[in-house]
């Protein structure tokens, strides 16, 4: 099977074409598991498999490392967009990619015939309770208590297609994520799991991010998690709506713009290598 290593700001996934490696969907997981493994698979924080669709340009069938399916990777539309654009699967810079139901358009930034980075219309940030989902009372959870192994810590939840709840913390680099993570991920009050930022306010248009994702811990960025981010930075009066995300691997830029109630994600998307393994039992 051929793939290819791409990354966002550091979010690495193993890429597939889907129209040409035929992997049947039931041993999509365990193949997924194998080659995310760092020592001995190719090593990424998931798959994604690029495959033809009827609603939209592309369609993007994305998998965390450990297998379980998810339903909107921002790092990783911005790749698929590069990809297809630089194998010539299309020659538009203006794409719309579908995940899960999930139609994003997408402007590619391009320089001597290759695509460098994208503008993603990430859509309405989604603050229902039950929609995101979490457990709660009220109809929104902005700036709620919650215990985690025994220490309480206050969160905003949003979804961008995917679960997040977005904690401010004042200090990130020195932060236990790896112990304080999988409680996040794996509470009661998430029914569907959950990805959780932990954020320090630098200014009104800077912050810092660590981010624990579900199914693959901690990543180096999290395009859909700084969407969350300054959504809750907007909701509890830290930042203004333009602001640059300092994640581990880089820079995402966000914009909530007020008019049109939809996010706007901009950052890198870096091809690292090509390759081909067996994928046989």
């Amino acid at each position: 099977m051929k793939f290819t290593k791409m990354h966002g700001c550091g979010n690495d996934y193993i890429y597939v074409n889907g129209a040409v490696e035929q992997i049947p969907q039931e041993k999509k997981p365990e193949l997924v598991r194998r080659l995310s493994d760092r020592h001995f698979g190719v090593g990424g924080d998931g798959v994604i498999f690029i495959n033809p669709s009827t609603e939209a340009d592309f369609e993007m069938e994305m998998y965390n490392a450990d297998g379980s399916r998810g339903e909107m990777c921002g790092n990783g539309i911005r790749c698929v967009a590069k990809y297809v654009f630089d194998k010539h699967l299309t020659d538009s810079r203006k794409l719309d990619i579908v995940s899960a139901g999930q139609i994003k358009h997408i402007l590619l930034q391009t320089e001597n015939g290759k695509a460098v980075s994208a503008r993603v219309d990430m859509g309405r940030p989604e603050l229902t309770a039950g929609k995101i989902p979490v457990t709660a009372d009220r109809d929104q959870v902005i700036d709620e208590a919650i215990t985690v192994d025994g220490k309480e810590y206050r969160m905003t939840c949003v979804s961008m297609g995917n679960p997040h709840a977005v904690v401010f913390v004042d200090e990130v680099v020195q932060l236990p994520i790896e112990t304080i993570g999988p409680g996040f991920e794996r509470h009661e009050r998430f029914p569907n799991r959950i990805n959780t930022e932990f954020v320090r306010v630098i200014d009104r248009a800077h912050v810092e991010m660590r981010v624990w994702e579900r199914g693959a811990g901690e990543t180096l960025a999290c395009g859909t998690g700084c969407c969350a981010v300054v959504t809750a930075c907007v909701l509890n009066d830290l930042t203004d709506r333009k602001v640059t995300v300092h994640v581990r691997g880089g820079d995402i830029l966000i914009e909530w713009d007020e008019q049109e109630d939809t996010i706007y994600m901009s950052g890198p998307a870096v091809t690292v290598f090509e390759g081909e393994t067996d994928i046989c039992d």
